[in-house]
């Protein structure tokens, strides 16, 4: 079964982490086992990994953002180094499409042709060095490099296809997580720029009010690429049951993040046993998503998996990306029809991504 992740922060790996995704993900780890404090955690991801579970289409972000140990380090210090570094994040994207590792899948009729291709040789494309390279669709995390809203044609001519205006704290459009706020000066400008464009707004990490806000004057397709569910996570990085509804009616697809504390109440960073959290715990969100749709169409996964964590902040049954496959299995034994599975594991966000993408 082909698997879409919708919500890895690739190149940010590649760049900032300085891993070399085309290894497998015990290499990766081996090497990084030589120094001390370069990374928060084990490594779960690479490209190799990728292919071998299967996971054939992602959404592979510009995250313009540091990991450093003060969090005032963790944002650029102007937003025009924000902009050059997504620009060489894109580089990294380019460089493995030319070596024939990625496919920018940048509208509708290259993600059909993508995806049944890797479902007629799904065997040869999870092969080591095979010819059929893993699709990606373009999102950005965060607004800072888009130095004004006029700027949405330059990046959506440079293949971005999704920006999620917000991240962590205020943004220079709205209000991420851990801030309250609607939208500034500039935020409906922008937004109407995507609508016009055509670029697809992401909700995730948007403040409350900058989420309602970003609702009522955005009105092309919305999707929320990593997010779980605030019923039974209470935190304000979580929707709450009235944003999921809003979602469903604009017929957005929701992925689940395999991030522990956002899986299961009470989990702490850097306290709590990875032990206690299993993928079993992500189906909660997945059922009760699904309870408030009265259908299984609208959930996905998005993992972020290494989005700043690694092995120690995720279920302790998934050691790498490979394992997502297991999910499928979860959501059987909880009686979920295998057109339902498919759905969740692909083709909500395929289904989706063929609506909303040009044509091509």
């Amino acid at each position: 079964m082909l698997i879409f992740d919708a919500h890895l922060d690739m190149a940010w790996n590649a760049c900032e982490w300085n891993r070399d995704l085309e290894l497998p993900v015990s290499e990766i780890r081996k090497f990084e086992r030589q120094f001390e404090n370069i990374t928060p955690g084990e490594a779960t991801v690479s490209w190799h990994a990728l292919r071998k579970g299967g996971v054939g289409m992602t959404i592979s972000t510009l995250l313009p953002r540091l990991h450093r140990k003060d969090a005032a380090l963790t944002h650029y210090q102007s937003r025009e180094a924000a902009y050059g570094v997504a620009m060489g994040q894109l580089a990294y994207y380019r460089a493995m499409v030319e070596k024939g590792v990625l496919r920018e899948i940048p509208d509708s009729k290259t993600l059909k042709s993508h995806v049944e291709e890797w479902e007629a040789n799904e065997a040869a494309a999870r092969e080591e060095g095979s010819s059929i390279p893993i699709g990606f669709i373009l999102s950005m995390e965060g607004a800072p490099p888009i130095l004004s809203p006029q700027q949405i044609e330059h990046w959506y001519d440079a293949g971005l296809r999704i920006l999620g205006p917000a991240h962590y704290g205020p943004g220079p459009y709205c209000y991420g997580t851990g801030s309250t706020g609607g939208l500034k000066e500039e935020g409906p400008a922008l937004l109407k720029e995507m609508d016009r464009v055509g670029m697809l707004l992401d909700v995730t990490h948007l403040a409350d009010q900058s989420f309602w806000e970003a609702l009522e004057i955005y009105q092309g397709p919305v999707l929320a690429s990593h997010h779980n569910c605030r019923a039974l996570v209470d935190a304000d990085r979580q929707l709450t049951d009235e944003q999921i509804k809003a979602l469903i009616e604009r017929g957005a697809v929701i992925g689940c993040a395999f991030d522990n504390w956002m899986i299961k109440p009470g989990w702490t960073i850097g306290v709590s046993d990875p032990k206690t959290t299993s993928m079993e715990d992500i189906a909660n969100h997945t059922d009760h998503i699904c309870q408030l749709a009265g259908n299984a169409k609208h959930c996905g996964m998005g993992t972020d998996l290494d989005g700043g964590f690694g092995k120690e902040q995720t279920p302790h049954d998934l050691d790498t990306i490979a394992d997502l496959e297991m999910y499928a299995g979860i959501l059987e034994k909880r009686g979920y029809s295998a057109a339902d599975i498919k759905g969740i594991m692909s083709q909500n966000f395929i289904d989706f991504f063929l609506k909303a993408l040009p044509a091509g």
